[in-house]
């Protein structure tokens, strides 16, 4: 399958490439600097240089509190980007891969979501990528729109912007007090792990909406905790509640994701996060 991989150079994007090979699928891989979304003119000639199959997107803005300030930004990558890659792949008779959040759910429920609940997003980020949800499926109609939660992967370890986890092992590197949120729940998601399953599911041409995220739950601080067990490192470590933090997003208090859509596809369960963070420790501890 010819393939068009945009955002390559993103942490998903460092994990899907070299699955996509490994799988014999001609890729071309764009990154930021060579392909910007938000212009519908360059998505419409790279696509139609590429002639792909199936265009994979991984672009995004999704620093969730800066979005707030930066709406315009957040809509025009977020919504207009991704109509943008669903018209031209449409036009070109290929299928569209989109990501999305857990973040588009209001949080109010205490089960894990699934694909046919409501959807109550809470700040401009998950309103964004909500909107992004609906372009994906309006403009084409071979779509994937995959929602997933607290990804983090090795094209963090070792790029400037970093991952939850890099963040928590920084701080804990400076000695610095660390105040993580205990009352958010979610399910933090191997790249590694969502890449592998994410392939399948696009060899398996069932387009439709899906979650994928690994298996289990926990809050952030539950989650900085392990990290810290894991990596065996010591930490001033101390659980606060969202409205102390004081973000300036509001998310979901509960937003753990059922992936009852990707089961009855046919593809295999995430294991325990708490499996998958053991693995990315070892990885990048070099084990």
């Amino acid at each position: 399958m010819r393939i068009l991989l945009i955002g390559a150079a993103g942490q998903l994007g460092q994990d899907l490439l070299p699955m996509l090979e490994i799988r014999r699928h001609e890729v071309k891989a764009l990154t930021h600097e060579e392909l910007e979304i938000c212009s519908a003119e360059a998505v419409r000639q790279q696509i139609a240089n590429a002639r792909p199959q199936c265009v994979i997107n991984t672009a995004a803005f999704h620093r969730v509190d800066e979005c707030e300030d930066q709406a315009e930004k957040t809509f025009a990558v977020n919504v207009f980007g991704v109509r943008n890659l669903a018209q031209s792949a449409e036009e070109a008779g290929a299928a569209l891969v989109h990501f999305s959040t857990d973040y588009v759910f209001g949080g109010e429920k205490r089960t894990p979501y699934k694909e046919s609940d409501l959807p109550q997003p809470l700040s401009v980020y998950a309103i964004s990528k909500l909107a992004g949800e609906f372009a994906a499926r309006r403009y084409c109609s071979r779509h994937f729109v995959v929602r997933t939660c607290g990804l983090y992967g090795m094209g963090g370890s070792r790029s400037k912007g970093g991952n939850f986890v890099e963040t928590m092992l920084r701080l804990a590197a400076q000695k610095k007090t660390i105040r993580v949120v205990a009352d958010q729940a979610v399910t933090p998601t191997s790249t590694a792990d969502l890449a592998a399953r994410v392939l399948p599911l696009i060899e398996s041409e069932r387009y439709g909406l899906y979650h994928m995220t690994s298996a289990g739950q926990c809050s952030w601080y539950d989650f900085a905790a392990e990290v810290f067990r894991l990596a065996k490192v010591k930490a001033e470590l101390h659980p606060t509640d969202s409205p102390s933090f004081g973000a300036k997003a509001r998310r979901p208090a509960y937003s753990v994701l059922d992936n009852c859509q990707m089961r009855s596809a046919g593809i295999a369960e995430f294991r325990p996060w708490q499996e998958a963070l053991a693995e990315y420790i070892r990885r990048r501890c070099g084990q």
